[in-house]
């Protein structure tokens, strides 16, 4: 595995599940990650299966804080604050998604893998005024689903995951990820900062 990815993950297992509450708290809110809290949720699994109930809690509860975090900006910006971070086509799609099935819209962003555009949903739904706490109770209940499936395929797939991690390929892969992810994130706070003044 790469030796930044080896640090990144290093440092938020030394603090189990409240690692875990930190990546998704940073993943879901401004941030794009070279690893997520599926991959940590993976991790911490494959290494003590009866945490599991735990590890699912503590990931969607940092997920929620993360989106509650991104719904302060979008909620205050509205939806003119909005057109300037989110790409018009998606905001047109996402906004006619949000007013017709707000709810399955949620739930969908919540359970899908990337690159479906979660925090884009939730800045449309925060944006448009969504009442907030079904907002977080959807997400939290959402995203408890999503953690619940991966830490079960981690119990049967973990090791061969584990393993997959380590091998030479993954290794440029994720060199090349991590690059992206910190131009992204650049862009994505640069986008912020921006909408919000």
């Amino acid at each position: 595995m790469h030796q930044s990815i080896r640090h990144i993950l290093a440092f938020f297992l030394q603090f189990g599940v409240f690692g875990l509450v930190l990546l998704t708290i940073a993943d879901d809110s401004f941030l794009f990650l070279p690893v997520g809290g599926d991959l940590l949720v993976v991790i911490l699994v494959a290494k003590n299966h009866a945490h599991l109930p735990i590890y699912i809690l503590g990931a969607a509860a940092g997920s929620t804080i993360g989106v509650f975090l991104l719904d302060l900006v979008c909620r205050k910006g509205g939806e003119a604050g909005l057109k300037r971070i989110v790409k018009p086509k998606l905001h047109d799609y996402l906004k006619q998604q949000m007013e017709r099935h707000a709810v399955v819209a949620l739930v969908v962003s919540c359970l899908a893998p990337p690159p479906f555009p979660f925090g884009a949903t939730i800045a449309v739904a925060s944006a448009l005024q969504y009442p907030k706490p079904q907002l977080l109770t959807v997400v939290f209940l959402s995203r408890a689903v999503r953690f619940a499936l991966v830490g079960w395929s981690a119990i049967y797939f973990g090791r061969r995951v584990l393993r997959m991690i380590d091998s030479p390929g993954f290794e440029w892969f994720m060199g090349g990820f991590i690059a992206l992810c910190l131009i992204g994130s650049t862009i994505e706070i640069i986008r912020w900062v921006r909408a919000a003044k």
